[in-house]
């Protein structure tokens, strides 16, 4: 588990500290909705957490074996839209990371499920494209910047 002081800010875009946020989930508490576990599945990928990775999918999808050491260097998250319906949910978002030189985007409609009080990731259809920001819009980061002020 990295140090919290090393993450002050959590990676998953809520402007949350970490130990505030995503790190109770990544320490065993159940995510109340499919957002929020999608948001400590993104800061898992962030800081390399495969165990928490493998924990939070359903079991019928989960793979046997999850190696992140060729991760992408993911930057920030968006999400686009979410909601559940009993113990059925689902997350729209774009997953930001960047590329040498660029930036690129994963973008999934992912399925929750719901058992025993818990919610699992189920699956997802995933579309990935390069991002090619402006001068003036918003950064890729997350830093709330505009691009030309920040990683242009």
């Amino acid at each position: 588990m990295p140090e919290t002081k090393t993450i002050p800010y959590c990676p998953c875009g809520s402007q949350s500290l970490y130990t505030n946020c995503c790190q109770h989930y990544h320490q065993g508490a159940a995510a109340p909705t499919p957002e929020a576990l999608m948001r400590s599945r993104f800061t898992a990928f962030v800081l390399k957490l495969e165990d928490y990775l493998r924990a939070s999918w359903h079991p019928s999808t989960r793979p046997e074996i999850l190696d992140l050491d060729n991760s992408p260097d993911w930057a920030s998250l968006r999400i686009l839209e979410s909601g559940h319906n009993g113990d059925n949910g689902h997350v729209h978002f774009q997953a930001i990371y960047r590329l040498n030189p660029g930036w690129g985007y994963l973008q999934e409609q992912s399925q929750f499920v719901r058992e025993n009080g818990r919610w699992y990731y189920l699956k997802g259809e995933p579309h990935e494209g390069v991002l090619k920001p402006g001068r003036n819009e918003p950064c890729p980061c997350g830093s709330g910047r505009k691009f030309k002020a920040c990683c242009l």
